[in-house]
């Protein structure tokens, strides 16, 4: 997906930003991004980041199985955190650890839903992203709002470094 389409859908967000990823380097290294992160935050949104940790047996496997190692995926993470680093000063803003098996991302902006669909032995750039709206309780939405739930009342909050 093009740079332009995550960042109109995160600056569309009037409430809640959250971000569910091992590592979500793309995203980080994106400095307009991290500026739209920054200033919904300001205007009152609400933004939890979830990263993996990089000491999780899930980081080193799912580096493994995308064949691009399990130390590099650690650094991933790690580099990630780094960048969102500065963000964790900002009012409205929260960074987490999680040591869960990620099944999929998760990139929600107020109801509207962006689902990195993971599939086994491909990179996650490589896997489809499926896009849903979240207008009614028990919809597929729901599972995935659910879920991301689940693991941030699992995750710690993230140190200042790693």
């Amino acid at each position: 997906m093009p740079a332009d389409t995550w960042r109109t859908f995160f600056a569309s967000a009037t409430a809640n930003i959250d971000i569910l990823v091992y590592s979500g380097l793309f995203l980080a290294e994106d400095s307009g991004l991290l500026r739209i992160l920054t200033d919904r935050a300001r205007a009152g949104v609400r933004v939890r980041i979830l990263l993996g940790d990089p000491d999780s047996p899930h980081v080193t496997t799912r580096g493994t199985e995308e064949g691009i190692g399990g130390d590099v995926m650690a650094s991933r993470v790690k580099n990630a955190h780094a960048l969102y680093r500065p963000l964790q000063d900002v009012e409205g803003v929260e960074l987490r650890l999680h040591r869960t098996v990620l099944y999929n991302s998760i990139y929600r902006a107020d109801n509207e839903l962006l689902i990195n669909l993971h599939a086994y032995g491909t990179r996650a750039p490589e896997a489809p992203v499926i896009y849903l709206t979240h207008t009614e309780a028990n919809s597929t939405a729901t599972t995935y709002l659910t879920s991301f739930e689940h693991v941030w009342t699992s995750a710690e909050p993230a140190r200042r470094s790693l």
